[in-house]
C-alpha cells in the first residue's frame, strides 16, 4: 500500500498491480516520468516520496501537500511508500 498525492490536492491509496512491490514502470506512470526518491518523515517513520526527477524542467504544477511533507518545493504528482514496497 502507498499513497498517491496529486498536485491538485487529491489523495488516494494505491496498490501494486502485481505482487507486493511496485514495479519501476508503475511508479513512472504515477509520477509521469523518471523517478527520484526523496526521503521524508511522517509520524516518526522514514518513508520514500517518489517524484518525477524532471518535474521542474517540465513545468509541472506545485504540489502543496507534498512540499509541506518534504519541507521543500515539490512539483507534480508523487507517491509515498515504505521502503521495500518498490
Amino acid at each position: 500500500m502507498a499513497e498517491l498525492i496529486k498536485a491538485t490536492g487529491e489523495r488516494s491509496e494505491i496498490h501494486p498491480e502485481r505482487g507486493r512491490k511496485f514495479k519501476l514502470e508503475e511508479l513512472q506512470r504515477y509520477v509521469g516520468g523518471y523517478i527520484e526518491r526523496v526521503q521524508v518523515e511522517i509520524d516518526k517513520k522514514r518513508l520514500d516520496m517518489i517524484v518525477d526527477e524532471e518535474g521542474r524542467l517540465k513545468n509541472k504544477p506545485f504540489n502543496e501537500d507534498a512540499s509541506e511533507i518534504a519541507n521543500r518545493v515539490i512539483v507534480g504528482d508523487v507517491v509515498i511508500a515504505k521502503k521495500g514496497e518498490w
